[in-house]
């Protein structure tokens, strides 16, 4: 088989898995969303007129937790993260590839020594068999997603550097090439 041909594979096999954890994330962060907002609206409704729903602010809290880091890939996937725009789109193109690939390779590096740090604290609160008082479930359990999405969000930077590599335009992040203007610098 020809490099060609494996090359045309990998790409394929590279799209549907990037397909696949966009529509799991997209769903994700939805439905987590919007069961926040339902909770909390119905915790006050219930708070108003009854009883608090007694595991909410639990609840509520793991979702949190859930769409935050669950947010942190997809935002470095698709460039939705904080940056320096108006900085970057001023430079000349070969500048802002190069701050791009600089600032792409220390956010992945960031984001792995989170995921490291942050496995750590979930598997001492696993060891330490800490338990959340309202539904009385293991705590690590709500801070699974945290170091996945460090994890997943440092993947998404180096994917950055190498879209940066490989290609000769300006890439934000893998997904989202820079809106750069020849502006004559």
């Amino acid at each position: 088989m020809s490099d060609k041909s494996n090359g045309g594979v990998f790409h394929a096999v590279g799209r549907v898995i990037g397909k696949a954890v966009d529509l799991f994330e997209v769903t994700a962060l939805a439905t987590s969303t919007g069961f926040l907002a339902i909770l909390l609206i119905a915790n006050v409704i219930a708070r108003t007129f009854f009883q608090a729903i007694y595991f909410a602010e639990e609840l509520s809290e793991f979702l949190i937790i859930f769409t935050t880091f669950v947010g942190v890939s997809y935002a470095a996937r698709k460039a939705r993260h904080i940056r320096m725009g108006a900085f970057l789109d001023a430079m000349p193109r070969r500048m802002e590839k190069i701050f791009i690939y600089v600032i792409s390779a220390i956010s992945a590096l960031v984001m792995f020594l989170m995921a490291y740090h942050s496995w750590n604290y979930m598997a001492t609160a696993k060891m330490l068999r800490q338990t959340t008082q309202a539904l009385r479930m293991q705590y690590w359990i709500t801070l699974v997603i945290v170091p996945i999405g460090f994890f997943s969000a440092g993947i998404q930077y180096v994917r950055t550097v190498i879209k940066n590599t490989v290609e000769d335009e300006v890439w934000q992040s893998p997904e989202q090439q820079s809106e750069y203007e020849d502006m004559g610098y």
